[in-house]
């Protein structure tokens, strides 16, 4: 569905060049949530604002249903982006307007009838669970309303790709979950493909099925994402990783241990996790296990 092959894009500063993205490639399926991890500075926003046309690259080329969009015209590239729908970390919505003009606006730069919008707006009001709050003013909504309505909003007019930037960023640890749950189910109700670019690598475990790492302008590794989980190989994915799976052992308990003994970690991922291999190892061996740390962690599918 989104292909970018060897994408890449520089800017110039007074200090020289900047590579935003150096030789970037990414595969994007059809019903995959992807995400895009890194640190500031990246390229993660330039990686995003290729794919809906607000950036193009130096050379390479970016595919959507395998057409080429970086030599499209103007009206061909608005024709695209109805196709596509966009969050934001900061909303942008209007908030001089209630929720549902807020909803509205691009059902009627659609050319929709009054009749056939308020239909729809009432509809999108009850999937994102703000069918109460139709007549409120943006600003007196909470930072998780104001995203579900700009969620409502980026999906109003049917798009096939719905792209996010950093839009769980600004919430707090409880509302962030409660809209990481409707971007899963805009994703497996509504069949949206979703790329979404983040700093955290919780988001990513909770509803991402692909990752890419960027660093750099980029791409250092990438794949399912319980397979990067398993075994990350770059030095910035065990980083990103660590910050899920805490496989370190506390270091008061590092310093009662009597290292004549051996320390062995062991994982489990899937259908592993359902084995007692410890006690398999405890008959078989006729050896005594003591089990120090452990931790246990939800992947997204």
């Amino acid at each position: 569905m989104i292909q970018i092959e060897n994408a890449k894009k520089v800017f110039y500063t007074k200090a020289g060049k900047v590579y935003a993205l150096d030789n970037v490639s990414l595969s994007v399926e059809k019903g995959d949530i992807f995400g895009v991890i890194g640190y500031s500075g990246a390229g993660k926003s330039t990686l995003l604002r290729l794919v809906n046309g607000l950036e193009k690259p130096d050379s390479g080329k970016v595919l959507i249903d395998g057409k080429d969009i970086t030599n499209l015209s103007k009206a061909e590239l608005n024709g695209m982006r109805k196709n596509i729908g966009m969050v934001f970390q900061q909303f942008n919505l209007l908030e001089s307007q209630t929720v549902y003009q807020n909803i509205a606006l691009p059902l009627i730069m659609s050319g929709m009838k009054k009749k056939e919008i308020q239909i729809r707006v009432e509809e999108l009001l009850n999937f994102v669970g703000l069918d109460k709050k139709s007549k409120a003013y943006v600003s007196q909504l909470s930072g998780g309303q104001k995203q579900r309505v700009g969620i409502a909003r980026a999906i109003a007019t049917n798009p096939k790709i719905l792209l996010c930037d950093e839009a769980t960023s600004a919430l707090d640890p409880k509302t962030k979950e409660s809209v990481l749950r409707l971007l899963k189910k805009i994703n497996t109700e509504l069949e949206i493909t979703i790329l979404l670019i983040t700093h955290e690598m919780n988001v990513i475990s909770k509803i991402c099925n692909k990752v890419a790492v960027m660093e750099e302008g980029q791409i250092c590794e990438q794949g399912k994402t319980v397979n990067v989980f398993r075994n990350p190989v770059k030095s910035i994915t065990k980083e990103f990783v660590n910050t899920v799976i805490n496989s370190s052992i506390p270091s008061p308990l590092l310093k009662d241990l009597n290292y004549q003994d051996p320390i062995i970690r062991i994982t489990f991922f899937g259908e592993n996790s359902k084995q007692s291999l410890i006690s398999k190892i405890n008959k078989q061996f006729q050896v005594d296990t003591t089990i120090l740390f452990a931790s246990v962690n939800e992947l997204g599918d």
